[in-house]
Parts: structure tokens; sequence; C-alpha cells
């Protein structure tokens, strides 16, 4: 073998019973590190992120150098798909007419209304926005926060609303997808009085 390696026999003998280097020791050392920051990621984090950890731990090293040992272990991070919340329409739920037409324009401010939810990840976990806003100024006039997508929490966003533009100026209020409505919510509700007040018959049902 050492003549086909091209080598002499002292010179293989002393590499063979040569100890570790320390960058060596270094590198097998970092590599048990990483290896557990990856399992304890669930196979999620990527060099970038085992880098970040690693420094947070006071072992500072390049970002190149935990590529270069994740792939080495063949560590392959394994993301899974986002979690987006939608909105659930109920099984008995009838298609809402579109009673604008498609026509989110207006000819003056308080004349016609819309209003939606989104929904923002935080560390206590999603957070969703209903937020109303003016067709012919485009501005927000009321919003609401919760931890759900109820219809509460749009009553909220409405309710914010008519205290900046006053209930008797809202001619029209209806979600920006009227044709999949958010929830149906009749008027026997404790929000009787704002609805009664602040839409015309046709529209108190829309939600």
């Amino acid at each position: 073998m050492c003549r086909w390696a091209k080598v002499s026999r002292s010179g293989y003998s002393d590499w063979r019973d040569r100890a570790p280097s320390a960058t060596a020791l270094w590198r097998r050392d970092l590599a048990s590190v990483i290896q557990f920051l990856f399992e304890q990621s669930d196979s999620t984090y990527g060099y970038r992120r085992i880098h970040a950890d690693l420094a947070r731990r006071c072992n500072h090293c390049h970002p190149e150098t935990v590529r270069v040992l994740m792939r080495e272990m063949n560590l392959v991070t394994c993301q899974p798909k986002p979690f987006r919340p939608t909105t659930t329409i109920a099984g008995d739920s009838s298609t809402t007419a579109d009673l604008v037409n498609r026509d989110f324009t207006a000819e003056a401010p308080a004349q016609k209304l819309v209003s939606d939810i989104t929904y923002i990840q935080t560390w206590e976990g999603w957070m969703y926005l209903a937020v109303v806003s003016d067709c012919f100024t485009k501005q927000v006039v009321g919003y609401a926060m919760a931890d759900h997508m109820r219809t509460e929490l749009v009553l909220q966003a409405i309710d914010d609303g008519a205290q900046t533009e006053g209930f008797h100026s809202w001619n029209n209020h209806i979600s920006q997808r009227p044709r999949l409505p958010i929830h149906l919510h009749g008027t026997e509700s404790s929000s009787e009085a704002i609805w009664a007040t602040a839409f015309p018959w046709a529209y108190r049902d829309l939600l």
C-alpha cells in the first residue's frame, strides 16, 4: 500500500500514530454541538440559524465552517409548511349578493365603507386584525384586534369607526369579499342598536 501511495513506511507510520491536531479536535467538538442544535430544532435550523445559536453560546466560528460541517454530516433542513389561518364559512351559509358590484369607489366620505380581517403572527400566537376603511378617503376609520376572528371582532372594529365617523353618516358597509361573507349576523344580538342606526335595513345582515 505504501508503494501504491508512493509514501515511505516511516512516513505512513508517523501519520497513523500522530495525535489529532488542535484544529481537528476543535472541529470535532464543534460538529458535536452543531449536531445537538440541529436535533433540538427538529431538523429545521439551517447553517445561518445554527451559527447564530453558536454565537449566543459564545462559540464563535465562521458561518462557512458551520455550512461545511453540516454538509459533511448530511444535515439537511426539513422546513414545515407555515400555518395560514383562514375564514371558516358555516355549512348552512348561503351565498351573499354583491351589493356594490365590486365597485369600491365613493363620491363622498363615509358613503361606502369596507372591511376585512388579516392575521399577524406574534410571540404569543396568532393575532387577528379587523379594519374598516373609507372607500373615498382610503383611510382606516376603525379597527379592532383579538385572538380570534369571530363576528364580535368585526363589530368592535365597526364600533371603533362609529366613534370617529358617527353612525348616521354610514350608509353602506360590506365585506371586501361580498361573495364569501365573513359571517351572517342577525340583528337579534346585543348590537341591534348599532346595526339599526348605522345601516339601512337591506345591509344589516351582511358581515
